[in-house]
């Protein structure tokens, strides 16, 4: 679908092209990664050593402190997921290679979290048969989609994002660099799964109630916002967290991706946690009760997401 200018009450197509070079797509997404993922840069054109002999495009840490692998291509090509896949499997037996660059880049207090690793393809289009590939994988894998446009105008579609585990031997006859990314990444996966059920274990009827009106209302807001179930809350998120809820016995923290001053007319609910800690991603936080309160929350998450781009 083509994307219109709108001139007084016409429409007019804007013609697309594409990047001279690669690195053009690489520079942009990394002088924007807060804003497009919301990660911070660990490093560019990261070696994997003599042995291995590759350069990870750019590494990363998620608002989650779980490493965060990207590649690029500017034109289609299976070589990207191969790539990807690869460094995948290189990066979970090279922790500590990671760590360093990490805390070398942004502080030596940070804490990686290893529960999961987040693979970022980008690229103009897939064929269809890399689709089925990163289908049976297994890994955490995101397969985005650009478009560049004459107007400076930059588009950015997630096309496919795998986060369950596959048997490995669907498998058994394609690459072998796949397919051992692929044991890796399930191997991993499989000691650090939690689910949304465990997140109403134990609570009231009023507590769950409001916990699956919660999730159904943000999941409504888009069929690409996905549920990722933490240890202590549960993310709803597209590129980044739109909110995180934390489950309490009596109450629901809802920590939306928003700025306090975002909130005009805050309920009696709201909180301004931009300095203070807390589990999840978020600097406005919610404290409710009752389905009433939540209704009061309806539209600031909505902000959220609509802030986020969608």
């Amino acid at each position: 679908m083509p994307i219109f200018e709108i001139t007084g009450n016409k429409l007019k197509p804007v013609e697309q092209k594409n990047f001279s070079l690669e690195k053009e797509l690489q520079n942009l997404i990394e002088e924007n990664l807060e804003t497009v993922f919301n990660c911070r840069l660990v490093a560019t054109e990261f070696s994997t050593g003599a042995q291995h002999a590759g350069r990870i495009d750019s590494l990363a840490l998620s608002e989650e402190d779980n490493p965060v692998i990207i590649e690029y291509k500017k034109v289609e090509s299976s070589e990207l997921i191969n790539q990807s896949l690869f460094y995948l499997h290189w990066i979970q037996d090279h922790k500590g290679d990671f760590e360093i660059a990490a805390q070398k880049a942004l502080g030596s207090e940070i804490q990686v979290d290893w529960s999961s690793v987040r693979v970022i393809c980008i690229a103009p289009n897939y064929k269809k048969y890399d689709l089925h590939a990163v289908q049976v994988m297994g890994a955490n894998i995101e397969l985005w989609k650009y478009r560049l446009f004459t107007n400076h105008s930059l588009y950015l579609e997630e096309v496919f994002h795998n986060t369950k585990t596959a048997v490995a031997t669907v498998v058994t006859d394609k690459n072998p660099v796949m397919v051992e990314a692929g044991k890796k990444a399930a191997q991993v996966r499989a000691t650090a799964i939690y689910s949304f059920e465990e997140h109403l274990e134990g609570k009231p009827k009023q507590i769950q109630e409001l916990i699956y009106n919660i999730r159904e209302f943000v999941m409504g807001l888009d069929a690409s916002i996905e549920e990722v179930p933490k240890k202590l809350y549960v993310a709803y998120k597209a590129s980044q967290n739109i909110v995180c809820m934390e489950a309490k016995n009596k109450s629901i923290k809802l920590f939306v991706k928003l700025k306090p001053s975002d909130v005009l007319n805050p309920p009696a609910s709201f909180r301004d946690v931009s300095n203070i800690g807390h589990y999840g991603t978020g600097d406005v936080e919610f404290v409710i009760v009752t389905l009433n309160e939540f209704e009061e929350v309806k539209q600031f998450i909505e902000l959220a997401y609509n802030k986020l781009g969608g």
